[in-house]
């Protein structure tokens, strides 16, 4: 009873999202085009610039279709690895830079990021330049403004489409992208392009979209400006010792190598470098504890500068990995243990909630706070306290509250 209950109020929560989407579209297309007219006048667009931009513009459905489309299913990270470094992403990735030597060997002298790293970004954004997106970015972001869910985002956005135009950057078809407004071969936005764009080759040009040695050294920039470190690790496998403290472990915390080294936190390949004890690094436990267990280190978070998603950065380090030569792929996944997806997010916010551990909200995304209150619920029940919100726990939980 109590799991169709809880399953109506996230079906609930779904028709008042979708319906306060709605009531921020109440203004039509034209009258918020006609104000943000204004805004971009304000903001100093020449005339041109925004009949360029705004003359004959109209919403387009799908992209609301796309933004109010929350995916219900969430992909468990083994199932990315294998995708994001399978063989073929390989195979053409090397293909791509050895293609591109000159440019990636050019970007990693000036901006210090690996070129394995770069070759991996660039095969993970778009398949090595071939899928960039082929929606109108200013149709898109437009169209985002309008519907109101994400409109200061969309419209700052638009206010830097027209900076690149009139520096010169960009010209109108040349603004193609993903339906969220990221462009070219390494997808930026365009807030991020006029931050991070490059000129490798000092045409008066930021071409991420036809200039390998453009997008490629953008991404460099990008990660250079966010604490890229030189020669230094990004990832790598560990073991944990027996009776490692789960409760008191959160992936947050940063501490020395040497200090996980002196709790018995050893490399699953190899043995630590001199180097590598004096450096920084977090735990990080992708599938709980019954999966592999990952050292991440400094350079692991600057890749998450470039997409905030843990498997994102695991995608692009054992991509990269395997383009230098190394096979070894971590294995021992739960399989039968997958994470679970957003309506059993929102029922075990709530369980566990209702059970005194208090989750701070109930929205379907397994935070900071909701992995403290999953973790209170292990400990309290003879479990490993790990957060992980797989399968198994969700069904323990809910056994729990019959």
């Amino acid at each position: 009873m109590m799991i169709r209950t809880l399953f109506k109020a996230a079906v609930l929560g779904a028709v008042l999202l979708a319906s306060g989407a709605a009531a921020a579209q109440t203004m039509s297309f034209e009258d918020w085009a006609n104000s943000f007219r204004e805004r971009l006048s304000a903001h100093g667009a020449q005339p041109q610039t925004i009949a360029l931009m705004m003359d004959g513009l109209e919403p387009d459905q799908r992209i609301i279709e796309r933004d109010r489309s929350q995916p219900e299913f969430v992909r468990p990270v083994w199932q990315y690895l294998d995708s994001a470094a399978s063989d073929t992403r390989t195979s053409n990735g090397l293909s791509a830079a050895a293609t591109h030597r000159e440019a990636l060997d050019s970007v990693e002298a000036e901006f210090g990021v690996d070129a394995n790293i770069l070759t991996a970004i660039w095969g993970l954004e778009s398949a090595y330049g071939v899928i960039q997106g082929d929606n109108d970015v200013i149709r898109s972001l437009a169209t985002l403004a309008w519907e109101g869910r994400r409109r200061e985002f969309a419209e700052r956005q638009l206010l830097a489409v027209a900076d690149m135009i009139e520096r010169g950057y960009a010209d109108r078809d040349q603004l193609k992208g993903s339906w969220a407004g990221a462009m070219g071969q390494t997808q930026f936005i365009p807030t991020t392009y006029l931050e991070r764009a490059v000129d490798m080759h000092g045409d008066g040009h930021r071409d991420i979209w036809t200039t390998e040695a453009d997008a490629l050294g953008s991404a460099a920039n990008l990660l250079a400006r966010a604490g890229w470190q030189t020669d230094a690790p990004v990832v790598t496998e560990v073991s944990l010792p027996d009776g490692f403290d789960y409760a008191g472990w959160e992936e947050r915390d940063r501490r020395a190598v040497s200090a996980w080294a002196m709790d018995g936190v050893r490399p699953v390949h190899g043995e630590w470098s001199p180097d590598d004890l004096y450096r920084p690094a977090r735990i990080v436990l992708p599938a709980g504890a019954d999966g592999p267990a990952f050292m991440a280190f400094t350079n692991f978070d600057v890749i998450m500068r470039y997409n905030n998603s843990t498997a994102y950065a695991l995608g692009v380090s054992y991509l990269a990995k395997r383009l230098a030569g190394q096979e070894v792929m971590p294995d021992g996944w739960p399989e039968d243990n997958p994470p679970i997806n957003r309506t059993q997010s929102r029922e075990l916010q709530q369980t566990l909630t209702d059970l005194g551990h208090d989750t701070r909200g109930v929205d379907g995304i397994f935070g900071a706070n909701s992995r403290a209150a999953l973790k209170s619920f292990q400990a309290a029940n003879g479990m490993t306290p790990d957060g992980y919100a797989g399968l198994r726990t969700y069904e323990a939980v809910m056994a729990r509250a019959q």
